[in-house]
């Protein structure tokens, strides 16, 4: 989950309600659905973020939508906007593997008192979560006075303006119009700029090998013959997804930015954008439309429409738990940002929704009921007894998790609880193990087709990664630590109705400077006594393992899992100075 820092001071200030203790505010947060982690050294607060309200990754969402919680505001806010004075033209050199750009124009924003910093969070926030680390789109915002407009042409007019050595002739462009900037192919040994950070001229290639932010995202142009680069009447001044130009680097002091953002989907990058222009409309800033000109078509960007959805007023009640009028309906809608109409039907009341240009996350109606539910507040509901005639309880899986978890707590683990999510890296790599081998965890991974974010792109074939990366994030507590989760697992199975097979699993690491295979071995023996099965562990090898120091893990007869001492590289890996053993298998097993 995406971690933020806000300043409480600049949250109070932005709404307007100085007078709220910084527990109030965490408890105004926490209402959104805001965790409070700590605080930074200067006293920030340190907020974790569900991955879907992306509008909240800055000081300036936060305190919109507490705005509204505390009713200062309802319904949608679009900001205006001014006609376009620049133009973005698409050069048809534009590599075919980033083909989509948008962008704005933002005046008389005021970025002093943490402003810029908030900006500059928020971009890298939102790179790391729908930009997917830049892959899907990159932020560009630069100091507008600082860039050199040249006469912008009609989409028919354009021509590429391409040199026999590589580089732009700013000459080719026709004569009178509106200021404009250029998005086109460059190649890697062609134009020369000074990225930030640098005082040398360096061409796109140099910047991929010699600048540290180059090298950091040099992989996302592994596969390009020509780079994307962004050209004023001067000269290139960006270099997305990599790094801008010095020449227009955005300071407190700047008033008029020019925001550009490319990447390989539209809508993501227009949402992007629609976030980046919301954050800095509260900060005094008029937001100024730009003209994207395609070769085959001029589009006005930032694109501000709202979207709709119907829910019914039923469904509303259904999953809430409560009596709502019509009329509460439609101001608890008000105080989720959002405007509703209602419509009566002989069969009930339907609540047409218009939904926000910075709103990403609502894709169905439950989200809907959702919002309302937060305006309402969950707090608010009172548990009640469902209408039917059994009684819930544990199922027998459920017993035995629970008593294999009880049985670990009390061998001195510590009992944990991970996300089933994780990523290819984690899964595999991190841990020595080809995918598709045939070892314990190695299995086909069932994958998300559109992840939120490349941390999470797959449903975990083993849990034991996810112990390491906890390992990984607490080298600094002292040691023993011994941990354990009873959790998911799945892999793909095309012999499974769902092409999935799921199971439970059982992993443990015992991790400490003397721990050894037999420390792992010993609490396996606790489990099969107590749970009254046969334990067998004949030597067998696993990538994760060291040779000669792992062992199957048998029951009954049946090969269940592996345990053992795992391998230095694994170690290495996740920055554990200490020796670590560990063991995993399956569940239900102990049945």
């Amino acid at each position: 989950m995406p971690v933020v820092d806000v300043d409480p001071d600049e949250l109070r200030r932005l709404t307007g309600h100085e007078e709220k203790s910084d527990d109030e505010l965490k408890d105004d947060l926490f209402a959104l659905g805001l965790e409070y982690e700590g605080e930074t050294e200067d006293g920030e607060f340190q907020l974790e973020f569900a991955p879907d309200r992306l509008d909240r990754l800055s000081v300036e969402g936060v305190a919109r939508s507490l705005r509204y919680q505390y009713g200062d505001a309802s319904g949608v806010y679009v900001p205006s906007t001014n006609d376009a004075e620049w133009t973005i033209e698409v050069d048809e050199s534009v590599p075919d593997e980033r083909p989509y750009v948008t962008g704005a124009i933002v005046r008389d924003v005021d970025l002093s008192g943490g402003a810029l910093e908030s900006l500059i969070q928020l971009q890298e926030k939102l790179h790391a979560t729908m930009g997917r680390q830049r892959a899907k789109g990159a932020i560009g915002i630069h100091d507008l006075a600082m860039v050199k407009g040249r006469s912008a042409r009609s989409a028919d007019e354009r021509v590429s303006g391409e040199t026999a050595s590589g580089s732009f002739d700013p000459d080719a462009s026709d004569a009178d119009a509106a200021n404009s900037v250029t998005y086109r192919g460059v190649s890697p040994d062609g134009d020369t700029f000074v990225p930030l950070d640098s005082d040398a001229e360096l061409s796109p290639a140099e910047v991929l090998d010699e600048h540290p932010t180059g090298e950091k995202y040099a992989a996302l142009l592994d596969d390009y013959e020509r780079y994307p680069a962004i050209y004023d009447d001067l000269g290139l001044f960006s270099f997305p997804p990599v790094i801008n130009g010095r020449r227009t680097e955005v300071t407190e002091d700047s008033r008029d930015l020019l925001v550009e953002l490319t990447g390989t989907d539209q809508w993501t990058i227009d949402r992007m954008c629609n976030i980046i222009c919301y954050a800095l409309d509260a900060r005094g800033g008029r937001i100024e439309e730009v003209t994207v000109s395609y070769p085959d078509a001029d589009v006005p960007k930032p694109d501000f429409e709202t979207d709709t959805k119907i829910v019914t007023h039923e469904r509303i009640e259904s999953v809430l738990g409560v009596d709502l009028s019509e009329d509460e309906v439609l101001d608890l809608f008000g105080r989720a940002g959002l405007d509703a109409e209602s419509d009566e039907w002989p069969e009930g009341v339907d609540y047409t929704v218009e939904i926000p240009p910075y709103r990403t996350d609502v894709l169905h109606p439950i989200d809907l009921v959702d919002d309302v539910g937060r305006a309402y507040g969950f707090n608010d509901l009172v548990p009640r007894y469902p209408d039917v005639s059994t009684v819930g309880g544990r199922t027998e899986r459920s017993r035995l998790a629970r008593a294999v978890r009880e049985t670990l707590v009390g061998l001195g683990h510590q009992d944990l609880l991970n996300f089933h999510l994780t990523n290819e890296r984690e899964n595999y790599e991190r841990m020595r193990l080809e995918p598709g081998s045939d070892v314990l965890g190695g299995g086909d991974p069932a994958t998300i087709a559109e992840p939120y974010s490349e941390d999470y792109t797959i449903v975990r074939t083993w849990a034991l990664p996810s112990l390491m990366m906890l390992l990984e994030n607490n080298t600094h507590r002292s040691y023993p630590q011994d941990v354990a989760e009873v959790g998911f697992a799945a892999e793909r199975d095309p012999e499974e109705n769902t092409g999935v097979a799921e199971r439970r699993t059982v992993a443990g690491a015992v991790v400490r400077h003397d721990a050894s295979y037999e420390d792992a071995k010993a609490r396996l023996q606790v489990l099969a006594r107590d749970f009254d099965v046969d334990l067998e562990t004949p030597p067998t090898t696993h990538p994760s393992f060291i040779d000669g120091r792992t062992a199957s893990v048998v029951v009954d007869g049946d090969p269940v899992g592996v345990v053992g001492e795992l391998h230095p590289e694994v170690l290495v890996e996740h920055d554990l100075e200490v020796p670590a053993a560990a063991f995993e298998f399956r569940l239900d097993a102990l049945e």
